[in-house]
């Protein structure tokens, strides 16, 4: 199976997506839950079949852009596929001495967006530190963990030593990523409305901003059509969070005011969302809790 995937990191950009907008559709006839899933997902979001039709071949093309992204050279940058859109307001967040915390949806290809920072960013303001949890399956975890250690991007694991890990990069100045849409270990979250149902929320994505007066931004991957790189979009976080963490309920309305941000990314391109995840789940209780 390794050796696949490094045959595939060597194919171009618009084979991958092509053969993944194949596998996309493969798995979705063939998988009944995933087929269910994805429709109440989306219904939930009152989008129409029209609407998110797209969105069955981008997420093959999700899985498909995985190889290169993870396993091509160090010497090859990514950046030459990569446009920006607001980049300026990641310097400027810089110029006041501001961490920042990007908040990313599992929208377009997430995987790009850390690297093309670490490849533009990191030798000015310091590597970005991205929050992570372990693949499931044994042989593709250390695969997986080594392909994300590129030059000026970090890996932080989603316990409590990556919490802190990701605070005293914050407090340096630099600069943290994670999925706020990600539905977290059991005593990790909080029950927050997304997209009018309540889905269980991570509570990190605010205290980090809470506790270290870091800057969030929002920032996200759109894949091009034809294999064609991608355009970087980074825009402001317009609704202001609770001023601390404090109790249950002032986690929840933090939660909540993120879900709703993650919402309007996800309504600029519906099309590229994985409207395939669980994101309704009750977190799994076997974790250790944070």
């Amino acid at each position: 199976m390794v050796g696949l995937l490094r045959w595939l990191a060597r194919w171009p950009l618009g084979w991958l997506h092509q053969w993944g907008a194949a596998a996309g559709w493969i798995a979705y006839a063939f998988s009944s839950t995933y087929r269910r899933r994805f429709a109440e997902n989306a219904a939930q979001a009152g989008l129409d079949r029209a609407t998110m039709r797209p969105a069955i071949a981008e997420a093959g093309r999700a899985l498909l852009e995985l190889p290169l992204l993870w396993m091509r050279p160090v010497a090859q940058p990514i950046l030459p596929l990569v446009r920006w859109d607001g980049a300026e307001r990641i310097v400027e967040a810089h110029a006041h001495g501001h961490g920042i915390v990007f908040l990313t949806p599992h929208l377009g290809s997430f995987e790009v967006t850390a690297q093309a920072y670490a490849e533009r960013f990191a030798a000015e303001y310091g590597p970005i530190t991205v929050l992570f949890r372990p693949a499931r399956k044994p042989w593709l975890r250390p695969l997986v963990e080594r392909s994300r250690l590129r030059p000026g991007l970090v890996g932080a694991p989603a316990t409590l030593a990556g919490v802190r890990q990701m605070i005293r990069a914050l407090r340096r100045g630099e600069v943290v990523g994670l999925l706020p849409d990600q539905v977290p270990p059991a005593g990790m979250g909080v029950w927050a409305p997304f997209f009018g149902r309540p889905a269980y929320t991570m509570t990190l994505a605010a205290r980090l901003v809470q506790q270290t007066g870091a800057v969030p931004l929002l920032i996200w991957g759109e894949r091009l059509a034809r294999g064609a790189g991608y355009v970087v979009r980074v825009s402001a976080f317009d609704e202001a969070l609770p001023a601390a963490a404090g109790d249950e309920s002032t986690q929840a309305e933090s939660a909540a005011v993120i879900n709703r941000a993650m919402e309007r990314l996800i309504r600029q391109c519906p099309g590229q969302y994985l409207w395939g995840y669980n994101r309704y789940k009750t977190p799994r209780s076997n974790e250790p809790a944070a």
